[in-house]
C-alpha cells in the first residue's frame, strides 16, 4: 500500500497542530499537508516541519476564501495526486469571542461569520479534496476483506456536542450552535453522495470533547478539570476513532470516546 497522505485544515494552532504532530509521530512513513491562512507566522508549524524533514508540507488557505481553497486543492494535486485523509479542525465560536447567551446578543453578522468559518468552509473543502480522497489508497481507517466496501478516503469535520438537536437542554450560542448542526447536515449528506461512489469516501463528525483552546478558554472556569482536555489527550482519542472508521459507520457523529453522539 502506498504511504499515506493527510491533510489537516486550521493547524497553525489547537486541535489542527496537534493533529500535524501526532500523525507524524505515529505513522512513520504518513505525509503531512497542513494548511493555515498565515503559514509566515507559524512558528510551531515551521518547526515541526523542520524536525519531520519532507514529510510536512505548510500551505495558505483560508477557509472562508474559496480560491484559496481551490488553489490548495491544486497544489496538492500536482505534488501528489492522492490524499487518504482530510480533517477540517478550524472553527470560530463567534466573531467577538463569545457565545451569545439571548436573543439580544444576536447579529446577523456574527451568524454569517461564524456559518462561513465553521460550515461553509469544511463543505466547499469538500468539494474540492474530495476528487483526491477518490483516488486514495486507503491509508486511514480500516479496511474489510470485501472489495465493494473498501474506502479510499476519510473526511473528518470536527464539530462540537453543543450542535447536537437532540442533546440541547441549555440554550444559549446560537450562531455555535446553528453552525455545527449544519456542518453535521453537511457531513451525512457528503456521507450519502461520496458513499455512492466506488471507490468510497467514508465522512464523520468527531467532538474532541471540551480542550484547552484559545476557543473554549473563556469557559474554563465552568468546566472540571478531569473534563478539560489538552490537545494531546482529545486527539489521541480521536485518531483511535479514525483507525476504526469504515464505511459501516460513515455519516455518523462519534464523541472522543467513541459513542455515538445524536443529531
Amino acid at each position: 500500500m502506498a504511504a499515506p497522505i493527510a491533510l489537516i485544515q486550521g493547524a497553525s494552532r489547537g486541535l489542527g497542530f496537534e493533529f500535524c504532530r501526532h500523525i507524524l509521530k505515529n505513522k512513520s512513513l504518513a505525509t503531512v499537508v497542513a494548511t493555515c491562512r498565515n503559514p509566515d507566522g507559524a512558528a510551531e508549524l515551521r518547526s515541526l516541519a523542520g524536525q519531520h524533514p519532507g514529510r510536512l508540507t505548510v500551505l495558505r488557505l483560508d477557509v472562508n476564501h474559496e480560491e484559496d481553497i481551490r488553489g490548495a486543492a491544486e497544489r496538492v494535486k500536482e505534488s501528489f495526486g492522492r490524499l487518504d485523509l482530510v480533517v477540517n479542525s478550524s472553527a470560530m465560536l463567534h466573531p467577538s469571542g463569545k457565545g451569545e447567551t439571548s436573543l439580544r446578543d444576536v447579529s446577523a453578522q456574527g451568524i454569517i461569520s461564524t456559518l462561513t468559518t465553521n460550515t461553509v468552509g469544511p463543505l466547499v473543502m469538500a468539494k474540492y479534496f474530495s476528487p483526491l480522497l477518490l483516488k486514495g489508497s486507503g491509508g486511514f481507517g480500516q479496511q474489510p476483506a470485501e472489495k465493494a466496501k473498501q474506502h479510499s478516503g476519510i473526511i473528518v469535520n470536527i464539530t462540537a456536542k453543543v450542535g447536537s438537536i437532540g442533546d440541547n437542554g441549555l440554550g444559549g450560542w446560537y450562531s455555535y450552535r446553528m453552525s455545527k448542526a449544519a456542518l453535521n447536515m453537511a457531513t451525512r449528506n457528503l456521507s450519502i453522495e461520496l458513499g455512492r461512489s466506488r471507490p468510497k469516501v467514508v465522512c464523520v463528525s468527531l467532538h474532541p470533547g471540551t480542550v484547552n483552546t484559545d476557543l473554549s478558554r473563556p469557559y474554563h472556569r465552568n468546566v472540571s478539570k478531569d473534563k478539560l482536555f489538552s490537545t494531546e489527550h482529545s486527539v489521541n482519542c480521536l485518531m483511535s476513532i479514525v483507525d476504526t472508521l469504515n464505511i459501516e459507520k460513515t455519516g455518523k457523529a462519534y464523541s472522543w470516546d467513541g459513542t455515538e453522539l445524536p443529531w
